[in-house]
């Protein structure tokens, strides 16, 4: 399916104490490692949304067929750079897949679910009846009203009038915002020992 993919690493990654898109998955980073998931569903675009520790991520993405659009606005949350990665693809009459940086179980058998349905979905990852979220895959439509959002807000707001299908991605819940989650992440070898 023609589509294009955001892959959202702007985040400063306070609650955790380090760069979480520099965090190491067998020796790759996990930008570029999500990244290289992104690109493996054969985006027609693939938008990287930086801007905490923005030239350091941007370095290890080096050598990518990818699009950086660097966010001035990213401590003000996740919105701004949703509205970022609209504005660079406004016009494309194509889904966006939307990925983070901070889940190092995600899979390319993953992502592909979400590519299997009718463009005219939303379609979400769903944790626990509770919790969902990316990776997503938005109508253009959808895509379009991101100007609509405001501060750590996405798109869930959106969908009260037309709710999106929901792909069950349990392991996904698995992220890494704090310190103990990191720990986790390691012992269970999904992240490379720090050094």
């Amino acid at each position: 399916m023609p589509h294009n993919a955001v892959l959202l690493a702007a985040g400063g990654s306070s609650r955790l104490g380090q760069p979480k898109q520099l965090l190491l998955r067998q020796g790759i980073p996990l930008v570029r490692h999500i990244a290289d998931l992104l690109l493996q569903t054969q985006p027609d675009r693939l938008i990287i949304v930086t801007g905490g520790n923005a030239e350091t991520v941007e370095a290890v993405l080096a050598g990518l067929p990818v699009e950086i659009c660097r966010n001035p606005d990213w401590e003000t949350g996740l919105a701004s750079s949703l509205q970022y990665a609209a504005q660079a693809l406004k016009g494309s009459p194509h889904p966006v897949l939307i990925a983070g940086t901070d889940q190092p179980r995600l899979t390319l058998t993953r992502l592909m679910q979400l590519m299997e349905n009718s463009a005219e979905q939303n379609i979400v990852s769903q944790y626990r009846p509770d919790a969902q979220g990316i990776p997503v895959r938005l109508t253009t439509e959808t895509l379009a009203r991101a100007s609509e959002l405001q501060g750590d807000k996405g798109f869930r707001s959106l969908w009260k009038s037309n709710p999106p299908l929901k792909i069950e991605a349990p392991e996904l819940l698995e992220d890494l915002d704090t310190p103990e989650q990191l720990a986790e992440a390691i012992s269970a070898g999904w992240i490379d020992q720090l050094t």
